[in-house]
């Protein structure tokens, strides 16, 4: 196929498809990524698609903003809304946990379900979270569990504030896992709230392996600030999940 086919092709592509990876294009036509990526650098200086992280979207799509989401729901609203998502990416972030881990735990109704997958051998291991629920019921399997101090968050359950990130800022860990109201390429990991936003970029900062714990109904929604670029982290998910964010190199999709 002649380079000129090929690039009419992939403009047709992503007219049918919304978004298409960089390795859809590579295994349909034989080729490599990065004569992918030069033809998705020249047809987007033609206007007739746009580049994102690992892909390229339409036009159409890409000016058409993503649902923001401004309000907070409570923890009480949160355990309540996607449950079966919840355990299964709680129960693949606890087999992520070894004996030896120093772990973070953000607040959130997801990562408290982690708790419950826990091994025997993973509650060897030692846990900081921002989260007084989460932390009774880490201290509740055995674990050896810290809590960073700071001003309590009634509607969260978070800690958050000047003493949290003092805290955060002397710790290094090896593993972490956050919640995320939003997730887009574009705007990255999203929370409404500033002081959890500030927290969660902290500890992200101190932590080797960083992993966010978000369904599918997450993605595509920006809430009011960004705590993460999205290349930043490893987004475990699950759910309807569109492939083009399958396809991510820094996306985990699992299933029950």
């Amino acid at each position: 196929m002649l380079a000129e086919e090929r690039r009419q092709r992939m403009v047709e592509m992503v007219a049918e498809n919304d978004t298409v990876s960089v390795t859809e294009f590579a295994n349909l036509f034989d080729t490599s990524e990065s004569t992918i990526r030069r033809d998705l650098d020249r047809l987007e200086g033609a206007g007739l698609l746009v580049k994102v992280h690992g892909g390229a979207a339409s036009v159409d799509s890409a000016l058409t903003p993503a649902p923001f989401v401004a309000v907070e729901p409570t923890m009480a609203e949160k355990r309540s809304l996607h449950s079966s998502e919840k355990h299964v990416l709680a129960a693949w972030a606890a087999a992520q946990i070894q004996p030896d881990d120093f772990v973070y735990l953000d607040s959130g109704s997801t990562t408290q379900t982690i708790v419950e997958h826990l091994s025997d051998s993973a509650c060897l291991a030692t846990f900081v979270t921002n989260s007084v629920s989460l932390a009774l019921s880490l201290a509740n399997r055995g674990a050896r569990t810290m809590v960073i101090g700071g001003d309590v968050k009634a509607g969260t359950e978070a800690i958050v504030g000047p003493g949290a990130l003092d805290a955060l800022s002397r710790y290094n860990f090896s593993k972490g896992f956050w919640g995320a109201n939003g997730v887009t390429v574009e705007q990255g990991f999203t929370t409404p709230d500033t002081s959890e936003a500030m927290v969660k970029l902290e500890s992200m900062r101190h932590t080797r392996e960083r992993f966010v714990l978000a369904d599918a109904s997450k993605i595509g929604v920006v809430t009011p600030v960004t705590f993460s670029r999205f290349e930043d982290a490893t987004l475990v998910t699950c759910g309807a999940v569109d492939p083009a964010i399958s396809a991510l190199s820094n996306v985990v999709e699992v299933s029950a």
